[in-house]
């Protein structure tokens, strides 16, 4: 089972460099100032979200963002997966299937309802991936943002 830890505040530097290479690999242009401002209060307790480091916690493999909403729909608290990263040298082995087995089962117990995530309509593997996982893709509706 790959070890999932609850990042802290001094877990910020690794996380950062971590996040630095998901948004380079998927063309996310950010400062790390903007990603420390928005990672530290998620580490240091917000309820608005959750970070978890995938591996050992001194040298991790991967994260995992989960921002936390509420849901009339679903009947109360809901999480989004934001972000969720495995370094390309250990994919393919299972790591992210377990992660998302049991993230899901905790973050029920802890009273989430649902979970939701956001994957490319051209990313095939990732979208099996999922529905194998029981996420079901919800295609009367599409994801639409407003930046501010």
């Amino acid at each position: 089972m790959t070890a999932l830890t609850l990042a802290r505040p001094d877990d910020l530097d690794r996380l950062l460099s971590l996040v630095a290479a998901f948004h380079q690999e998927t063309g996310i242009a950010q400062s790390e100032a903007t990603r420390r401002s928005a990672l530290l209060p998620m580490l240091e307790g917000s309820p608005h979200g959750v970070t978890y480091l995938i591996g050992p916690g001194r040298a991790p493999i991967g994260y995992i963002v989960i921002s936390f909403g509420w849901s009339v729909e679903f009947g109360g608290l809901d999480g989004y997966v934001d972000e969720f990263y495995i370094r390309p040298s250990v994919r393919g082995r299972g790591i992210g299937s377990e992660v998302m087995i049991s993230l899901p089962k905790a973050l029920a117990g802890a009273g989430l309802k649902a979970l939701h995530l956001e994957v490319r309509r051209d990313n095939d593997k990732a979208r099996a991936l999922y529905r194998k996982l029981r996420f079901e893709p919800r295609d009367a509706y599409s994801l639409m943002t407003c930046a501010l």
